[in-house]
């Protein structure tokens, strides 16, 4: 682990500097621009006569929680599966989210709620979130919309995990929290798509921004750090915590911005039942494809989770717990196989080295998704939704559009989604590679103590250094 002098002295100053000019810049511009909500400020909601049992709060505050879990804890520790990267995976999840938090507050507003100079804020955007915009009827940013969007970067840092520092993840971070709101206003403002879970979104996005950044960053020599790169006992361990965590509030996740009623009810349901039978797929598939017909963690770990991701768009819509079943199979094998197969052809044909298997969890599911999502927007008509059509198809309703040309929408919102995230991942990458920001080496990648301090490496490096001195006795 031996540093130059300027190495050293570098890293040093380079996250302070970083982080300091970060929350320096966003808090000028919170103080500029940022406005509590009509349902938030003081003034406001008293002048309105409202009853505190009718506040948005009391409603939406229950999925804000445990979408705040499943970012913090859950990413975090299904990240931590690396044998001597807990630390940073565990740490920079926490850096890179709260810095998400506040710039995609910031970029979202300007986007959905910037009006009188302002941009409101509360715990939820307001019902309407994939019409168009109107002054009458604005769209605010929200803190339950902010940790979707630090869901999609933290989905990206999965695909380049170990190979950074943490100042080039802060720099990824707010170039795709940008395009992140670019993309979310042009499906959900512009286009009309709907998908409410973030098949499109959050999850095709995260996934093939950072593969696109990680093709970028491909290392030929990275064999030099493969002894690090798989897990441990206790490790895996930690990593099923955060499986555990995802597992049982993605319903919550998917849920969280729908309209109140039926369409959140119908959400949560949705997606509870993907979730189960992507799990069963999972152990199915695992212990089949095993060889000796016994399972992989890695497989548990993150397959049985993609039922989640492949019902984003389309768990609001009539899918039925049928169609939920069969579409959370088919996820979980899907995932599965991708992790069996298609990570080694990805990483020696494709050069894409995508250490937690992004591809496989978030961006396979996620094209699976948003592929649903269109044929059962395919299939709405107006006697299977009745009066509900105009909560999930608002276009629909007004006859402004056909089930035909809105499925087409959805088609189309899909490869926007690629493009934005393709491109962009790509530009990410190469800013990554500035020298200057100083990535760790071929030999030190997957690493703690490279950019932690490590309990316990001082005697390890003692012990090292006697074992090189003591002369060889057995002769």
């Amino acid at each position: 682990m031996a540093r130059s002098p300027r190495c050293a002295a570098g890293r040093r100053l380079q996250l302070p500097l970083l982080c300091l000019f970060l929350q320096g810049a966003t808090t000028i511009l919170f103080a500029v621009f940022v406005r509590y909500d009509q349902e938030t400020d003081a003034a406001l909601w008293h002048w309105g006569n409202h009853s505190n049992a009718d506040n948005e709060f009391y409603f939406r505050y229950p999925s804000f929680q445990d979408v705040h879990a499943m970012v913090f804890v859950g990413f975090g520790f299904l990240m931590a599966f690396l044998q001597r990267y807990g630390f940073s995976s565990l740490g920079f999840t926490f850096l890179l989210a709260s810095f998400a938090l506040q710039w995609s507050t910031l970029v979202q507003g300007f986007f959905h709620s910037f009006h009188s100079g302002c941009i409101h804020v509360g715990v939820e955007r307001a019902a309407g979130v994939s019409g168009p915009i109107s002054p009458s009827h604005p769209n605010s940013p929200s803190m339950i919309n902010a940790d979707f969007c630090a869901g999609a970067v933290l989905i990206s840092f999965g695909a380049i995990l170990g190979k950074t520092g943490p100042a080039q993840l802060l720099l990824m971070a707010l170039l795709e929290v940008v395009l992140f709101g670019i993309n979310e206003f042009v499906l959900l403002s512009l286009l009309g798509v709907k998908d409410a879970g973030g098949s499109m979104t959050i999850h095709m996005f995260g996934a093939y921004f950072g593969l696109a950044v990680s093709r970028v960053l491909y290392r030929p020599q990275l064999e030099k750090s493969k002894h690090r790169q798989g897990s441990v006992y206790h490790s895996d361990l930690f990593a099923m915590i955060g499986t555990i965590f995802l597992w049982i509030f993605w319903p919550s996740f998917n849920s969280a911005p729908t309209m109140l009623g039926d369409g959140q009810h119908r959400t949560a349901l949705n997606t509870y039942y993907s979730l189960t039978a992507s799990t069963l797929s999972t152990f199915a598939l695992s212990a089949l494809v095993g060889g000796d017909g016994r399972l992989d963690m890695v497989h548990v770990q993150n397959a049985a989770l993609a039922g989640g991701v492949v019902v984003g768009t389309s768990a609001e819509m009539m899918l039925t717990p049928f169609g939920a079943l069969v579409a959370g199979f088919l996820a979980g094998t899907v995932s599965t196989l991708g992790y069996k197969f298609f990570t080694p052809v990805l990483e020696s044909k494709f050069k894409v080295q995508d250490t937690c298997g992004v591809h496989n969890l978030h961006g396979m599911p996620g094209v699976l998704g948003a592929l649903l999502g269109v044929l059962v927007a395919g299939l709405a008509t107006h006697e299977a939704y009745g009066d509900g059509l105009e909560s999930v198809f608002p276009l629909m309703a007004e006859g402004k559009r056909s089930a035909t040309s809105q499925a087409m929408y959805q088609f189309f919102g899909m490869f926007v989604t690629l493009m934005f995230a393709s491109v962009g991942g790509s530009l990410g990458g190469f800013l990554l590679r500035l020298s200057f920001l100083g990535s760790p080496p071929d030999s030190q990648c997957y690493e703690d103590q490279i950019y932690w301090k490590v309990p316990g490496e001082h005697e390890d490096e003692a012990q090292g250094a006697l074992r090189v001195e003591e002369p060889d006795t057995q002769a």
